[in-house]
């Protein structure tokens, strides 16, 4: 894949240097350095797998600003509401979600590693990145990990067009005898908001299924789009797109899974009580749900079994018959490998919009960083 060529608009960043303005950033904006540490390792690691929708493109619009409108809490004060040998329930106290949600999992692993299978469930978080970071940590202790979350309304359910459910994502990560694991991470709709926003700083339109609108006609025009999905006025369509004919049912089944799990596990919000304002339009806090699972493979015929035949069916995968004119077949997570060998010798591509938020954030607290695009 010629990456020159789909980022020749941007600027290459050092991942050291990102990782070092991320936080600093962070810790600016009130977060405890302990804290933005771990919020900047999610970040980087979602732009060295070339997931643009999730890293330092969320640094500014989800988290600062966020943090700015007060609906967000800088430090993240944890409370375990219940906890068993195999389970536990956790309120992140409108917190930064990646610093619950990084707790949650490794209490999953560590029950999983004594007892063989735990489970954690969080309420009241906030958005916690990309999901498939938190199956590899599960991944990594050679462990299945299973992870959803709910999100704000933003997909419309089969055979309607109010965007009722989250994007809603249900992420799974199997460890494998590769140089990388399985790793599914993905919505539950169509598409969700995060590409939209690259496509918006490419000022590109959208395809043609992604969105529709209160009519259940198609929208590709970008930047109304995110402004029409916040109020209600477009919604995305579940993953097999519009009706049955495609299966559309499918993805809203799996997303009404994600968010049942997400909040009846925990006693938590759901759907609109997730829109992000109260009744006159003021901005709220998004209470969202998690749910982190871990299953140790030693406690069925053991790891290294596991590994040996997951990476068999992923080779077995990828050798089969491809289509005319295809040269490749992937598995799940072979993209992102590629993307992060690619990257780790380039640096992070950086498009036009994204500079101007960073020239924008260090300003604000006149950070020491000069930027290669000035």
């Amino acid at each position: 894949m010629d990456y020159s060529e789909i980022y020749k608009d941007c600027q290459w960043m050092d991942f050291k240097e990102l990782r070092e303005f991320m936080k600093d950033v962070l810790i600016m904006s009130r977060i405890p350095e302990n804290d933005a540490e771990i919020i900047t390792n999610i970040l980087i690691e979602s732009d060295k797998r070339g997931i643009d929708s999730h890293g330092i493109g969320r640094l500014k619009p989800i988290y600062i600003d966020r943090l700015d409108a007060g609906i967000v809490n800088p430090v993240t004060k944890i409370d375990v509401l219940k906890d068993t040998v195999t389970t536990a329930v956790l309120d992140g106290n409108n917190g930064m979600g990646h610093v619950v949600s990084q707790k949650a999992m490794e209490l999953a692993i560590e029950k999983a590693r004594e007892f063989g299978m735990g489970m954690v469930a969080v309420r009241n978080s906030t958005h916690y990145g990309i999901a498939g970071y938190y199956t590899s940590m599960a991944c990594k202790a050679g462990m299945i990990g299973m992870v959803g979350t709910n999100a704000r309304p933003s997909t419309a359910p089969t055979f309607g067009v109010e965007n009722m459910l989250g994007t809603n994502p249900l992420t799974i990560g199997l460890p494998t005898d590769e140089e990388f694991d399985f790793n599914l991470d993905c919505a539950t709709s169509v598409s969700q908001r995060g590409k939209i926003e690259v496509y918006e700083r490419e000022g590109k339109e959208l395809p043609q299924g992604w969105v529709i609108d209160e009519n259940g006609n198609s929208r590709t025009d970008t930047s109304q789009v995110l402004v029409d999905l916040t109020t209600g006025k477009a919604a995305l369509t579940p993953l097999g797109g519009l009706g049955d004919i495609t299966a559309g049912y499918k993805g809203y089944g799996y997303s009404t899974v994600v968010e049942v799990l997400s909040a009846a596990l925990q006693d938590g919000k759901f759907m609109k009580d997730l829109n992000g304002f109260d009744e006159n339009g003021n901005k709220i806090p998004y209470p969202l749900g998690h749910f982190f699972m871990a299953i140790n493979t030693d406690f069925f015929m053991g790891e290294k079994i596991f590994r040996s035949i997951a990476g068999a069916i992923m080779r077995s995968l990828r050798d089969s018959k491809k289509a005319p004119g295809q040269k490749k077949i992937y598995t799940a997570g072979e993209k992102e490998y590629l993307a992060r060998k690619y990257r780790e010798k380039h640096g992070c591509p950086i498009p036009v919009a994204l500079q101007e938020q960073m020239v924008e954030l260090r300003n604000r607290w006149n950070l020491d960083y000069q930027f290669k695009w000035e």
